[in-house]
C-alpha cells in the first residue's frame, strides 16, 4: 500500500495530455513559422533587383514576339488585299478589252456581210454573241483571225 500513490494515475494523465498539447501546439508554430519563412523569402525573392530584371526581359521579348505576329499577318493582310484589287483591275480591264474587241469583230461582221452568204453571216454572228457572252478572248481573237482572212 505504501507504493501505491492513489491521485498518480490522475496527475500522469493530466501531465500526458499536456506534453501532447503543447508537442501539437510546437508543431503548429513550427508549421506556420514554416509557411511564413517560406512566404517572406519568396516575396524578398520576387522583389529582388534579379527576379525583376528577368520579367522585363520576359516582357521585353514577349512584346517583341508579338509586334513580330502583329507585322506578320499585317503584311498577309497587305498582300491579300492588294491580290483583290489586282484580280478585280485584271477583270475591269479584261471586260474593257473584249468590249472594245466585240465592237471591232462587229464592225468587221458590217463590213463583210455582204461578201458572205447568208449562213455564213449567221454562223459568225453566233459565234461572236457565244464567245462574248462567255468572255472568251482566246476565242473572240481566233474568230477575228478567221473574219480577217475572209476578207
Amino acid at each position: 500500500m505504501r507504493l501505491a500513490v492513489p491521485g498518480l494515475p490522475g496527475v500522469l494523465t493530466l501531465l500526458g495530455t499536456a506534453m501532447l498539447l503543447s508537442a501539437f501546439a510546437m508543431l503548429i508554430i513550427a508549421g506556420l513559422w514554416g509557411a511564413v519563412k517560406i512566404t517572406v523569402r519568396s516575396v524578398l525573392d520576387y522583389c529582388s533587383f534579379k527576379q525583376r530584371a528577368q520579367r522585363r526581359l520576359w516582357f521585353a521579348q514577349a512584346r517583341q514576339d508579338q509586334v513580330k505576329r502583329l507585322f506578320y499577318f499585317k503584311t498577309r493582310q497587305i498582300k491579300y488585299f492588294n491580290e483583290l484589287s489586282r484580280k478585280r483591275l485584271l477583270k475591269r480591264n479584261n471586260r474593257k478589252h473584249i468590249r472594245s474587241l466585240s465592237k471591232a469583230i462587229d464592225q468587221d461582221l458590217l463590213s463583210i456581210k455582204v461578201k458572205l452568204p447568208g449562213a455564213a453571216y449567221q454562223q459568225l454572228q453566233q459565234d461572236h454573241a457565244r464567245y462574248r457572252n462567255r468572255q472568251d478572248i482566246e476565242a473572240l481573237l481566233i474568230l477575228q483571225k478567221k473574219i480577217a482572212t475572209l476578207v
